[in-house]
């Protein structure tokens, strides 16, 4: 069969799926990708770049739409495999045609951007909007439990349920452990004596960092330092703010870095303060290197951060709540190390093993 890939950007397919595409083209498949972005893709037979912007209000997506439909239309796919939110959105429409003809059309979500508790603005854009996408969808694939029991609302024949895009958790187990924290920590800014908090995401409005902010500003009189791994269009902001709360001097920002299983090694706690994830790939590579986690109560991330089980978590939005389970942690070594062995745990059912488990009994079914 002839199938393609479609996402926002190329780096998507790199960062998650490039065992699928592997499998599907050992099975005597072709594969070919489109997306926005200069990245190779290495694994893809074919690859197309079209300016799918992320956000929903841009001009560009017309274009990108159009571009989509006619690659769609010249190359004659038998199954169109959508990923990321405005991908799912323009892959479907443009599928639309081909779709009446026999094409199938699957789209994995990674994540709804509503959910519980969610901000009422997103229920109201976007609920709709997947409503509609729905009728021209042959396949949903969900990766988080929430998810999945939204999708039963939607009128699409297969729903299916798997745990997570799969993490290779036996790599970061097996992160270095020759690395000197004290060297590690010292090259990042870090001193050995400092209570180091860490967060790898973008810097974005749904990450959710200034609420760690304003948690870390409310602790007083100890050595914290908050690392933040990630880049993003909220830098600025978050500059800002650590200057008006005054602490500067405790917030060291990373940009974006290739070393993160070392940087994880080297620090004391992991806080995922996320408004909403589809699963949070972040905590779970935290919780295989052995770091205890704060993390938000919403959305995916429940999946495997069970309160004072295997995390403690938090209202996003609440900072009082976060100032209080940093310091629980930092003064706690029993409910510490309770949090990180059950988590070990709890983790193993997300290796890329189980998904692939999973995901090849849907492409066998549906291809």
């Amino acid at each position: 069969m002839k199938i393609l890939y479609v996402a926002n950007v190329h780096r998507h397919f790199n960062a998650f799926h490039i065992p699928y595409i592997k499998w599907l083209k050992d099975n005597g498949h072709e594969v070919h990708v489109a997306a926005n972005g200069e990245e190779v893709v290495p694994e893809a037979d074919k690859k197309f770049t079209i300016n799918i912007d992320r956000s929903p209000y841009k001009v560009a997506n017309i274009g990108a739409y159009r571009e989509l439909k006619k690659i769609i239309q010249e190359e004659k796919y038998n199954v169109i495999h959508c990923h990321t939110p405005m991908g799912g959105i323009i892959g479907r429409l443009a599928s639309i045609g081909p779709r009446k003809e026999g094409m199938k059309v699957i789209y994995t979500c990674h994540g709804f951007h509503f959910c519980k508790k969610g901000p009422v603005i997103n229920w109201l854009m976007y609920y709709p909007v997947e409503r509609f996408m729905a009728k021209y969808t042959d396949v949903i694939i969900t990766i988080n439990n929430e998810d999945y029991q939204l999708s039963q609302k939607f009128d699409i024949s297969k729903k299916y349920y798997i745990p997570g895009i799969g993490l290779d958790i036996e790599k970061f187990k097996r992160c270095s452990k020759d690395e000197k924290p004290i060297k590690k920590r010292m090259d990042i800014g870090v001193q050995s004596d400092d209570v180091l908090l860490v967060s790898v995401g973008d810097l974005t409005k749904r990450k959710n960092h200034q609420i760690v902010f304003k948690a870390i500003a409310k602790v007083k009189g100890l050595k914290i330092k908050y690392v933040l791994c990630g880049q993003g269009d909220q830098r600025e902001y978050l500059m800002t703010l650590a200057k008006k709360l005054k602490i500067e001097d405790k917030v060291i920002f990373l940009g974006h870095r290739k070393d993160v299983k070392e940087i994880l090694r080297v620090s004391d706690i992991f806080i995922f303060p996320s408004l909403w994830e589809g699963l949070g790939i972040a905590g779970i590579e935290a919780m295989a290197v052995g770091l205890p986690v704060i993390a938000s109560s919403r959305h995916g991330i429940k999946d495997y951060a069970i309160h004072k089980e295997t995390a403690l978590l938090c209202d996003p939005l609440k900072s009082s709540e976060f100032k209080n389970s940093i310091m629980d942690l930092i003064n706690n070594d029993v409910l510490r190390n309770k949090l990180k062995k059950n988590a070990f745990e709890t983790i193993e059912k997300f290796d890329l093993s189980n998904s692939m488990e999973k995901m090849i009994e849907i492409y066998t079914k549906e291809l």
